[in-house]
């Protein structure tokens, strides 16, 4: 096999014609490899580098080993960073695949006005992330139109709404739950809290605008079920239920792994909604990877540290990329039967 490949590598020097068409390609090429290897290549190894060292942006590096690898086991802002994205990942990606799959097969389903809807449903997704978050930044004021909404619904029953400052309320969601049960968690345990009461809202609002994307991808792939599935499951006396637990489930699964797949990728890497709307507060509970060795890098709030921020970035590198074959083994299990 290797020696087809070279014969064929050398026949095509030899012809002048086809080393002429090798040579355009190549010259075609080589503004995107230039690109690639400078830019990508090229930033990705001096991340390396520069994560083994002490480097502020103005000073020669200085190489100090894993002390920066080292230190992340007892970093206690990136270690709540890691759980709080992970409360993040859970919920976000459980209920965007859950209802992109419900929106898809509703509007794969013989209706009218199918178009009007799909465009209705996926505005969101083309809309720019910034704007979104400060459309919800409104959305969320004290005085805002969710807590209008919420005192509307309240003085239905006669009840009233304490008005709730969305974005800047630390308290957690397990900590709400147990309250009434006079069960009191301390802050210094702040990892049994759950997520904030501003980090869900940040994820409602992450929800919002990527359900509709991967309810896109979820009506493309409907369209290669083969009909014929559910008219034979129609005859052998199968409901609606069990069609779609026993038929597009199954026949959805390399979809499902791949929107999940993504959709854990994009909430590891959650940014610009917290760069915008909380800069990681009230008290952390917003905080994210991400937008730590982002602050810490640039040294929004203090000296540079581009040592610190890159070794941060690979360990969550490491993580994502331990994500991924874990998903895989445990959605796509027996998807090869069909």
């Amino acid at each position: 096999m290797a020696a087809t490949v070279a014969s064929k590598k050398s026949s095509i020097w030899r012809n002048a014609r086809a080393r002429r068409e090798a040579i355009a390609a190549y010259m075609f090429l080589s503004p995107y490899l230039l690109v690639t290897i400078v830019f990508t290549v090229g930033v990705f190894m001096f991340a390396i580098y520069v994560s083994f060292t002490e480097f502020n942006l103005f000073s020669t590096p200085e190489w100090v080993g894993l002390k920066h690898y080292k230190s992340a086991l007892h970093d206690i802002k990136f270690i709540r960073s890691l759980v709080n994205t992970l409360y993040y990942a859970i919920i976000v990606v459980t209920l965007q695949t859950i209802l992109a799959l419900l929106l898809a097969v509703l509007l794969n389903a013989p209706m009218r006005a199918k178009q009007f809807f799909r465009t209705i449903f996926y505005a969101p997704s083309v809309t720019s992330s910034v704007v979104i978050s400060f459309i919800f930044l409104w959305l969320y004021l004290k005085t805002g139109y969710v807590n209008y909404f919420f005192s509307k619904i309240w003085s239905l029953g006669g009840a009233e709404w304490e008005a709730i400052n969305w974005l800047n309320d630390p308290r957690g969601l397990f900590q709400l739950i147990l309250a009434p049960f006079g069960v009191d968690i301390p802050s210094s345990q702040w990892y049994f809290r759950g997520p904030s009461i501003t980090w869900m809202a940040i994820m409602f609002q992450n929800i919002f605008t990527t359900v509709p994307t991967f309810m896109i991808m979820f009506l493309a792939a409907l369209q290669d079920v083969p009909p014929s599935l559910y008219e034979a499951a129609s005859i052998d006396g199968a409901n609606k239920r069990q069609q779609f637990f026993r038929i597009t489930v199954p026949m959805l699964r390399p979809i499902i792994f791949l929107i999940v797949v993504l959709g854990t990728i994009g909430t590891w890497q959650v940014f610009d909604q917290v760069k915008l709307l909380t800069a990681g507060g009230p008290l952390n509970t917003t905080l994210t990877p991400v937008y730590l060795i982002f602050s810490e890098g640039l040294g929004i709030n203090g000296p540079p540290r581009m040592g610190y921020a890159s070794s941060r970035a690979f360990i969550l590198g490491a993580i994502i990329f331990i994500f991924t074959p874990i998903q895989r083994r445990f959605i796509e299990q027996g998807t090869e039967q069909y």
